[in-house]
């Protein structure tokens, strides 16, 4: 289990490499550290535009976390329709939608006082 403030940013950034290396997009980092009942201490919320491209981020994100870190999430939902994936890695959590169901759920918009990092991907 990833324990230091560290190991919590070599595991974002081995999320978000994940996702970029199947050009998942509109990546977003909400910071909830500050909040005081959290779930979890960040949420990395990502869209990718089909099932197909869905299925390769997660793939994607959990082969780069294996092989950078030698972690597994604790675990992972939504494989079966390929919407809305959450893999939960005890103090991240990652949600990866298709573009309707990020609209419709808009996670982002739950938390009106948390830092927000928008990640640019480069074309």
């Amino acid at each position: 289990m990833i324990n230091t403030e560290v190991d919590k940013e070599v595991l974002l950034n081995a999320i978000v490499q994940g996702i970029e290396d199947v050009k998942g997009y509109d990546i977003t980092i909400l910071n909830l550290t500050q909040l005081e009942n959290r779930i979890s201490d960040y949420f990395i919320v990502c869209t990718g535009s089909s099932n197909t491209q869905v299925s390769a981020i997660s793939d994607s994100i959990e082969r780069n976390v294996r092989t950078s870190l030698k972690e597994k999430p604790w675990h992972v939902e939504g494989k079966d329709n390929l919407q809305w994936v959450l893999m939960d890695y005890v103090s991240i959590a990652v949600h990866i939608f298709q573009p309707e169901f990020r609209e419709y759920y808009d996670l982002e918009s739950l938390w009106g006082d948390v830092e927000v990092k928008k990640i640019s991907v480069e074309n």
